[in-house]
């Protein structure tokens, strides 16, 4: 108690809980998009449910990842060293969330561009499985995303509560915007493709840095507000164009 109250009065606890949250909040967007994709392939009386239960068994994750920093730390600690580099445990989950992002993401362009083959789309065999297997998916990518946001944090703070309040704040976040998240995109097909089009550009850039290539952030999420940029000026001129046409009929 004493540690929050000094914590409280700190200026620049105050700043490095402000950049935590702004942090985790940027880097929850990609938990969303592939979230939003995943869910959106359920039954729609699931979909909500769905993402409500991932996020929230994500939460705990998270925290129960905090309490175990000391642990966590140690994933950086190299364990051997392949093509010049020293891999960690840390460099092994990114490789593993980026292969398996880099695959979940190219199923989809395929089943988008190829709508009639979907037979492997293990997803919508069933409600039951695919309900398990979206809540599996989530977890397995948010533990991802953890660990390395987890690290980033420890390195900007030595301080548990305010790592704990930034994670809270984040999956709040997360909470309130993935419902409306999710429905943009289903009603705006295009958006689709881009949002796939994300999480492989995402999957590569972790297993870039899982093999020590260091892509900054910066340009990875200036790419993506870019390309939605346009995407967006795509949808009014669509959108124009059909007010037009509805216009002269």
């Amino acid at each position: 108690m004493q540690e929050i109250m000094t914590l409280i009065q700190d200026p620049a606890a105050w700043v490095a809980l402000i950049t935590l949250v702004v942090m985790e909040v940027v880097l929850g967007i990609d938990n969303l998009i592939f979230i939003s994709i995943l869910t959106n392939k359920l039954p729609p009386e699931h979909r909500e449910r769905a993402r409500k239960i991932g996020i929230g068994l994500a939460l705990v994750m998270r925290l129960a990842l905090l309490g175990t920093v000391a642990w966590i730390v140690q994933l950086t600690e190299p364990l051997f060293t392949a093509f010049g580099h020293g891999f960690s445990w840390k460099d092994l989950i990114l490789i593993a969330g980026g292969l398996f992002l880099v695959w979940k993401a190219t199923k989809e362009i395929h089943h988008t561009v190829d709508p009639i083959d979907h037979q492997e789309d293990f997803i919508a065999k069933s409600v039951t499985t695919g309900f398990a297997s979206a809540i599996g998916q989530i977890l397995l990518l948010d533990l991802v995303f953890s660990v390395d946001s987890i690290i980033t944090a420890v390195g900007m703070t030595p301080h548990l509560p305010i790592m704990v309040i930034a994670v809270i704040a984040a999956v709040t976040v997360m909470l309130v915007a993935a419902n409306p998240l999710a429905n943009f995109i289903e009603r705006n097909p295009t958006i689709v493709m881009l949002a796939l089009a994300f999480l492989l550009m995402i999957g590569t850039t972790l297993i870039a840095e899982g093999m020590g290539f260091h892509v900054p952030k910066g340009y990875i999420y200036a790419a993506m507000a870019f390309s939605a940029a346009v995407e967006v000026l795509n949808m009014i001129a669509r959108n124009a164009r059909n007010r037009k046409r509805d216009g002269a009929h």
